[in-house]
């Protein structure tokens, strides 16, 4: 059996590192390119979303490396990715790829399923190992979420341009190269010290952005065409409200971590404007985008792919929010049409909007 998975963010690191873990043989897709998404919507549904195009890329490339087996998150609710991995293993076998197919549901829902499908993957692994392994994935993922919000903060503080994508670079390496647990937290302060070492203008005046939306085009860069880092070199220090270790904790462990910031403040939140599930992180996306208000951010950017169903009924709510908390909210929806150009311009023309108020506002003050 070899293993592969999709990309989204930075995840291929700490499931690889829990497979590779277990002794599970992965094959790791190409990182995700033009290519990739060319294959998906050449041979994808015209009008599904983003993500399914990319993943099915994804499993295309990873076939060429050897991959027998394909593993995928499921779901339920209104939102069609619950069914997306189904529709990709179909279409994999109307072009003569051979994947076995191992759907991963929701534990709150589907435990003993998830339980059975993890037993299939890991083979002889004692539940002791596979506890272990799945902790070890998790720990990584982590610590590199420590180290994008570290470096969230420093790209638009940083004095020499480049040098926190340059020092974020190294430091993964450093999270990616550990093979063991118990090297894990040495490994972590080595990186943590790499990002610590850029040199920051603290005295800097930056605004701040809280980026709310579809799980996949929050982490996946190329999905959002890199919009973080876009955003800081414009001087926006973003925070997002999506991380993948938290959605573990959510949605894995059940909220049992500690310290880990959790998405139950914002789904409370969020009932004032919409009280039922849509699917996705429909609610969330209402919820956070209070939040940021709260907390005195300058702006919330919304990113979805296009048709995202949960992302559409949160999109038709946040003008209301908006006038309601006076925080500006822009709306950015991603597909294969997407141009880089036109969504530099949109953002520079927002950051250029919070700037000019953020101004205004500290003037008078």
């Amino acid at each position: 059996m070899i293993v592969t998975y999709p990309h989204m963010g930075y995840m291929w690191i700490c499931v690889k590192a829990m497979l590779e873990y277990l002794g599970v043989e992965v094959a790791l897709p190409p990182p995700t390119t033009k290519k990739t998404l060319l294959l998906g919507v050449k041979h994808g549904p015209e009008f599904a979303c983003m993500p399914l195009k990319l993943n099915l890329g994804n499993f295309m490339e990873a076939a060429e490396l050897g991959a027998d087996t394909m593993v995928m998150a499921g779901g339920c609710g209104p939102c069609r990715f619950g069914y997306y991995a189904q529709v990709e293993h179909a279409i994999l076998q109307d072009l003569g790829y051979r994947y076995d197919l191992v759907v991963l549901e929701p534990p709150e829902k589907h435990i003993g399923e998830l339980l059975g499908k993890i037993r299939h993957i890991t083979g002889n692994s004692s539940w002791r190992q596979v506890v272990k392994g799945i902790n070890f994935g998790y720990k990584k993922a982590q610590a590199v979420d420590e180290l994008e919000q570290m470096a969230h903060y420093a790209r638009p503080r940083e004095i020499l341009r480049g040098a926190t994508d340059r020092a974020f670079k190294t430091a993964l390496a450093e999270i990616v190269a550990v093979r063991q647990p118990e090297e894990l937290p040495v490994a972590a302060e080595r990186a943590m010290a790499i990002m610590q070492s850029i040199k920051l203008d603290e005295h800097r005046q930056v605004v701040r952005i809280g980026i709310v939306g579809e799980i996949y085009t929050l982490l996946e860069p190329f999905a959002n065409m890199d919009i973080e880092k876009k955003l800081g070199e414009m001087g926006v220090e973003v925070d997002r409200s999506i991380f993948l270790s938290e959605w573990i904790n959510d949605h894995l462990f059940m909220g049992f971590g500690r310290n880990v910031r959790s998405s139950k403040e914002a789904l409370q939140k969020a009932v004032a404007y919409l009280g039922h599930f849509v699917g996705g992180h429909g609610l969330e996306t209402v919820g956070n985008t209070i939040l940021y208000a709260e907390k005195g951010y300058d702006g919330v950017l919304q990113v979805l792919p296009f048709t995202c169903m949960p992302e559409i009924v949160a999109q038709s709510i946040l003008p209301r929010i908006s006038d309601d908390m006076g925080i500006p909210v822009m709306t950015l929806i991603v597909d294969e049409q997407s141009g880089e150009a036109g969504l530099v311009t949109r953002l520079e023309a927002f950051v250029d909007l919070l700037t000019r108020k953020k101004q205004l506002r500290e003037g008078l003050a």
